[in-house]
Protein backbone atom coordinates (compact mmCIF):
# COMPACT_ATOMS: atom_id res chain seq x y z
CA UNK A 1 0.00 0.00 0.00
CA UNK A 2 1.40 3.19 -1.00
CA UNK A 3 1.62 6.43 1.30
CA UNK A 4 0.86 10.09 0.35
CA UNK A 5 0.80 13.57 1.83
CA UNK A 6 -2.89 15.41 0.88
CA UNK A 7 -1.97 19.23 1.24
CA UNK A 8 -4.29 21.88 1.40
CA UNK A 9 -5.11 25.17 2.94
CA UNK A 10 -9.02 25.53 3.19
CA UNK A 11 -11.81 23.24 3.57
CA UNK A 12 -15.14 23.45 1.69
CA UNK A 13 -18.51 22.65 2.19
CA UNK A 14 -21.42 23.42 0.13
CA UNK A 15 -23.69 23.06 3.95
CA UNK A 16 -26.82 21.90 2.08
CA UNK A 17 -28.57 20.42 5.20
CA UNK A 18 -28.31 22.79 7.13
CA UNK A 19 -27.58 26.38 5.35
CA UNK A 20 -27.42 25.76 1.39
CA UNK A 21 -24.73 28.32 1.16
CA UNK A 22 -21.00 27.29 0.98
CA UNK A 23 -18.92 27.38 3.86
CA UNK A 24 -14.96 27.08 4.24
CA UNK A 25 -12.61 26.84 6.94
CA UNK A 26 -8.88 27.64 6.65
CA UNK A 27 -6.86 24.35 7.64
CA UNK A 28 -4.46 25.74 10.03
CA UNK A 29 -7.71 27.03 12.42
CA UNK A 30 -9.04 23.00 12.79
CA UNK A 31 -5.57 22.22 13.90
CA UNK A 32 -4.27 24.99 16.10
CA UNK A 33 -8.22 25.37 17.59
CA UNK A 34 -8.92 21.93 18.14
CA UNK A 35 -8.05 20.01 21.82
CA UNK A 36 -4.64 18.38 21.59
CA UNK A 37 -5.56 15.92 24.71
CA UNK A 38 -8.68 15.46 27.36
CA UNK A 39 -9.50 12.92 29.49
CA UNK A 40 -12.91 12.33 31.44
CA UNK A 41 -11.86 10.08 34.75
CA UNK A 42 -13.73 8.81 37.72
CA UNK A 43 -12.94 8.76 40.66
CA UNK A 44 -9.35 8.18 41.67
CA UNK A 45 -7.94 8.61 38.13
CA UNK A 46 -9.70 5.69 36.44
CA UNK A 47 -10.13 6.87 32.58
CA UNK A 48 -13.37 6.47 31.58
CA UNK A 49 -11.96 8.00 27.35
CA UNK A 50 -8.92 9.52 26.86
CA UNK A 51 -7.30 10.94 23.46
CA UNK A 52 -3.62 11.77 23.99
CA UNK A 53 -3.40 10.43 27.63
CA UNK A 54 -1.23 7.77 27.78
CA UNK A 55 -1.70 6.50 31.74
CA UNK A 56 -3.09 8.66 34.35
CA UNK A 57 -1.31 8.33 37.92
CA UNK A 58 -2.97 8.74 41.54
CA UNK A 59 -1.17 10.85 43.53
CA UNK A 60 -3.06 10.96 47.28
CA UNK A 61 -6.04 12.24 48.95
CA UNK A 62 -9.28 13.36 47.10
CA UNK A 63 -8.48 13.36 43.39
CA UNK A 64 -4.98 14.29 42.80
CA UNK A 65 -4.31 12.72 39.59
CA UNK A 66 -1.08 13.18 37.03
CA UNK A 67 -2.01 13.02 33.74
CA UNK A 68 0.42 11.58 31.17
CA UNK A 69 0.78 12.43 27.28
CA UNK A 70 1.08 10.26 24.90
CA UNK A 71 2.99 12.51 22.12
CA UNK A 72 4.17 15.48 24.30
CA UNK A 73 3.55 19.42 24.05
CA UNK A 74 5.76 21.38 22.56
CA UNK A 75 6.25 23.52 25.55
CA UNK A 76 4.34 23.58 29.15
CA UNK A 77 2.88 27.18 28.29
CA UNK A 78 -0.46 25.07 26.99
CA UNK A 79 -3.99 26.02 27.53
CA UNK A 80 -5.38 23.38 30.27
CA UNK A 81 -8.93 23.51 31.93
CA UNK A 82 -10.44 21.02 34.08
CA UNK A 83 -14.09 20.51 35.97
CA UNK A 84 -14.75 18.20 38.51
CA UNK A 85 -18.55 16.45 39.63
CA UNK A 86 -19.52 14.30 42.05
CA UNK A 87 -22.82 12.58 41.57
CA UNK A 88 -23.98 12.24 45.53
CA UNK A 89 -22.82 15.69 47.04
CA UNK A 90 -22.80 17.96 43.60
CA UNK A 91 -19.94 20.55 42.00
CA UNK A 92 -16.06 20.14 42.93
CA UNK A 93 -13.22 22.45 42.79
CA UNK A 94 -10.71 21.29 39.85
CA UNK A 95 -7.23 22.86 39.92
CA UNK A 96 -4.75 22.08 37.09
CA UNK A 97 -0.89 22.41 38.54
CA UNK A 98 2.73 21.71 37.93
CA UNK A 99 2.51 21.34 33.59
CA UNK A 100 5.16 20.09 31.61
CA UNK A 101 5.78 19.74 28.22
CA UNK A 102 5.25 15.50 28.92
CA UNK A 103 2.04 15.55 31.81
CA UNK A 104 0.00 17.79 34.04
CA UNK A 105 -1.61 17.33 37.34
CA UNK A 106 -4.68 18.16 38.74
CA UNK A 107 -6.25 18.52 42.13
CA UNK A 108 -10.37 17.92 42.49
CA UNK A 109 -11.59 18.83 46.14
CA UNK A 110 -14.66 19.25 47.64
CA UNK A 111 -14.28 23.44 49.03
CA UNK A 112 -15.85 22.00 52.52
CA UNK A 113 -13.58 18.81 52.89
CA UNK A 114 -10.56 18.39 51.04
CA UNK A 115 -10.10 14.59 51.36
CA UNK A 116 -13.63 13.94 49.62
CA UNK A 117 -13.03 12.68 45.43
CA UNK A 118 -15.13 13.49 42.59
CA UNK A 119 -16.51 11.28 40.87
CA UNK A 120 -15.64 12.52 37.56
CA UNK A 121 -12.74 14.69 36.81
CA UNK A 122 -12.64 16.31 32.69
CA UNK A 123 -9.91 17.74 31.43
CA UNK A 124 -8.74 19.96 27.90
CA UNK A 125 -5.26 20.51 26.60
CA UNK A 126 -5.05 23.57 23.49
CA UNK A 127 -1.68 23.75 22.69
CA UNK A 128 1.16 22.85 20.12
CA UNK A 129 2.18 19.56 19.86
CA UNK A 130 6.10 18.37 19.82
Amino acid sequence: MANGTIAFDTLQTSDSANTGTSKTINTSFLFNGSAKAWASTAKDGVADDTFNIGSISDLGTGSDNQFNFTTNMANSTYALTCCAYNASYGPRVAVPYTKTTSSYKALTFDPNDDALSANENDTVVFGDLA
